[in-house]
C-alpha cells in the first residue's frame, strides 16, 4: 500500500516539477508525470534512508519535488545531447 501512495504522490509531484521547470519536454506530459513518479520515489527513499525526515513529514514532499526536478533535468540533458 505504501508504494501505491508514493505513486499517486509522484503524480502530483510530477505536475509540480513540470510547473517548476516549464518548457517543452521530449515525450510530453505523460513522460513528465512518469519521471515525476520516479523522482518522487527516489527522492523519498533517499531522504528516508539518510534520516532527513520521518514518514508523514512535510520534508518528504520537498525531497520528492527535488528528486523529480533532478530526474527531469537529467532526462532533458540526455535527450538534448542525443539529438545533437
Amino acid at each position: 500500500m505504501d508504494i501505491l501512495l508514493w505513486i499517486v504522490f509522484g503524480l502530483v509531484v510530477g505536475i509540480v516539477a513540470k510547473l517548476i521547470m516549464p518548457g517543452a519536454d521530449p515525450g510530453g506530459i505523460i513522460m513528465t508525470i512518469i519521471l515525476g513518479v520516479v523522482g518522487a520515489l527516489l527522492g523519498g527513499w533517499i531522504g528516508r534512508v539518510m534520516g532527513l525526515y520521518r514518514e508523514g513529514e512535510a520534508a518528504g514532499f520537498i525531497m520528492a519535488v527535488i528528486g523529480a526536478v533532478i530526474v527531469l533535468a537529467i532526462y532533458r540533458l540526455v535527450v538534448s545531447r542525443r539529438a545533437l
